[in-house]
């Protein structure tokens, strides 16, 4: 598959310090990136996301799904998951990740943003069974929406609009220093889906 945004360096880090975030822009034709939605939407055992905030149970509009090549936990915002077996089309996606990352996967979250207006707070992925860090490599398919990092410290924050088939690399210390989002928007209104690739501590 060929980089369509030839001028897209994929080799800038995005972030000023304290970690590496690379966009490689769309790595997919419109044809495929459509194809790659439309299957991930049918074919993928979303449900709706469950956390425990301040003693609530809440359940989120957001739908997720946790894969892996085991049978992985997952616990974040105190609930847990345990990993479905790979489908043939996160297999094809996880290969291409680990090749433009050079390096592997054994796990991935999927999100499904139905529109703009479900969004993801700051956080970090920074959860004790994902290994200290490791890169993520987060696909994105469906609605083009912004992504913004903000340093722990400093507060200084990074933005940038995810392409429909595109990647995003965060690694080295950026799950230390900075935090992430998706912020909600009244001008998105359709889907969604992203894919983070991870590497679980087995």
């Amino acid at each position: 598959m060929d980089l369509f945004n030839t001028e897209i360096d994929t080799n800038k880090n995005l972030l000023p310090y304290g970690g590496i975030v690379n966009y490689y822009g769309k790595l997919f034709t419109e044809k495929e990136a459509n194809a790659y939605f439309n299957t991930l939407m049918e074919t993928i055992a979303w449900k709706n996301d469950e956390a425990f905030i301040m003693g609530k149970h809440i359940i989120t509009k957001r739908k997720v799904a946790w894969y892996g090549d085991e049978e992985y936990s997952y616990t974040y915002s105190k609930a847990s998951k345990v990993a479905l077996p790979w489908t043939k089309e996160l297999l094809a996606l996880k290969k291409l990740a680990e090749q433009k990352c050079e390096t592997s996967f054994n796990s991935c979250l999927l999100n499904l943003y139905h529109s703009g207006e479900e969004g993801m707070a700051y956080h970090s992925d920074d959860e004790k069974a994902l290994a200290k860090n490791a890169a993520i490599a987060s696909l994105s398919f469906g609605a083009e929406r912004k992504f913004l990092l903000k340093n722990k410290q400093t507060k200084e924050t990074v933005g940038l609009f995810l392409e429909h088939g595109s990647l995003l690399v965060m690694k080295g210390e950026t799950q230390t220093n900075w935090l992430h989002r998706l912020p909600q928007t009244t001008k998105v209104n359709q889907p969604r889906i992203n894919l983070t690739f991870r590497t679980m501590v087995v």
